[in-house]
């Protein structure tokens, strides 16, 4: 990507709850699931054109304009911590990524047409000689 941006940790905010699943005997004691939110409308880190783009592409995500990212899948805090900020990241670049170059339409070519009507006429006729004459 051409210019890279960072999003300050003073942006960032962490919740931290008790998981579900399997950790043994630490699962009921250990806050190991992460909610990890960056504030979109209100973030200084991105200009306003960046920032509209990313309220437009992820605007189904959003809440308030606040992007809210789940971990719990690891045992650990510290790897759950890791999940959702690599989670975080991978989204807010997919938004930030220009739009990929329009499709130019185009046409099949005559053989592609022709290979076609060929198959078609070939299933046709095995699907002709698999019934009954009918006697």
């Amino acid at each position: 990507m051409r210019g890279s941006v960072s999003i300050p940790q003073a942006e960032l905010r962490w919740r931290f709850s008790r998981a579900g699943g399997p950790g043994g005997q630490g699962v009921n004691t250990t806050d190991s699931r992460v909610e990890l939110s960056f504030d979109v409308a209100a973030s200084a880190a991105l200009g306003d054109t960046l920032r509209e783009r990313v309220l437009d592409r992820l605007g189904h995500r959003l809440t308030g304009g606040v992007l809210t990212v789940v971990a719990s899948e690891h045992r650990s805090q510290r790897r759950n911590r890791d999940a959702a900020r690599a989670r975080l990241a991978a989204l807010v670049r997919d938004a930030l990524a220009p739009d990929p170059p329009p499709r130019r339409a185009s046409r099949p070519s005559r053989a592609a047409r022709e290979r076609r009507m060929q198959a078609k006429r070939h299933r046709g006729e095995i699907k002709r000689l698999r019934r009954s004459t009918g006697e």
